[in-house]
């Protein structure tokens, strides 16, 4: 018999971080990360078979294309039982009840059986998102220097810069190459981004914004997740992303950090061939799958 319940308490959260750390190795989570991340609007389930949690979900608005976000993922030996059909019926009936008629879902392009399982649902490959990561080793040389422009990590300023920050982040965002646009919210934006705040930069000119570079934790010690990197529309083509991107490399070294990760999508390969010119190399792909609600 399967049952589904909605994760509320700190069991709950470790069994859910467990299973999607275990489905998805390549990006982990912890309990403390994914309470961190709640917003208005998501929903976190658990499926159980016979008491025992083989399965989780999660459904919310998603931030492009004016759509809802699923993702149902089952343990490998649990699979083929129709647990992740009950899981996305029920992730379905939550993102129509948010008013939305569309998803996006995230499928690993080396994994056939979960595309064959979108597609099954209606969903069909629409764009992709490229992970690149980057060893770090000691004594990682310090970002050139520009004439009249200042990197400065935000450290414990982190809010009250992020929100400063927010219109220039808003034009990159509007600049995203993703299917339907890209929206995102500031509550959402102060809550996820820059969560590694010392190696998050933003580059001040006459004491302007005109560029920053976040960073994120990550769920594996010595690794951090680049966030957004952004440079004002009149002051790009200059290198100041290279010089935000050193700055964070150099500050990854001098803490004795071992790798740097990123992800970018499709449409922009530009910031793909900057970052393999530092020294990032291609690594996963992630097929974004979109359609009708299930």
């Amino acid at each position: 018999m399967i049952d589904l319940r909605v994760v509320t308490s700190d069991a709950d959260y470790e069994s859910w971080a467990a299973i999607k750390t275990a489905v998805v190795p390549n990006e982990p989570t912890t309990a403390r990360q994914v309470r961190a991340s709640d917003e208005d609007g998501r929903l976190l389930l658990l499926a159980s078979v016979d008491g025992v949690d083989v399965g989780s979900g999660v459904a919310g608005l998603s931030s492009f294309g004016n759509r809802a976000f699923m993702a149902a993922r089952v343990l490998t030996e649990h699979r083929r039982r129709g647990v992740g059909t009950q899981l996305v019926r029920a992730l379905s009936d939550h993102a129509r009840a948010l008013g939305r008629d569309g998803v996006n879902a995230f499928v690993y392009a080396d994994e056939p059986h979960s595309i064959a399982f979108a597609e099954h649902r209606g969903l069909v490959e629409v764009d992709y998102q490229l992970e690149q990561r980057r060893a770090i080793t000691a004594g990682e040389p310090a970002p050139p220097a520009f004439d009249g422009v200042e990197l400065v990590p935000l450290g414990r300023r982190r809010e009250e810069l992020l929100r400063e920050i927010f219109p220039v982040a808003l034009e990159g965002y509007e600049d995203m190459p993703v299917p339907g646009g890209a929206t995102y919210r500031l509550e959402v934006w102060l809550r996820e981004e820059a969560t590694e705040p010392d190696g998050s930069f933003v580059a001040l000119e006459t004491g302007e914004i005109v560029g920053y570079a976040g960073l994120l934790e990550h769920a594996l010690a010595g690794v951090a997740e680049h966030g957004l990197t952004v440079v004002r529309r009149d002051r790009r083509g200059r290198g100041l992303g290279r010089a935000l991107k050193l700055a964070q490399i150099q500050w990854a070294s001098s803490r004795g950090m071992g790798e740097l990760r990123t992800w970018t999508q499709k449409g922009n390969e530009a910031m793909q061939a900057l970052n393999r010119s530092l020294g990032y190399v291609d690594c996963a792909k992630v097929l974004t799958m979109q359609g009708p609600l299930p």
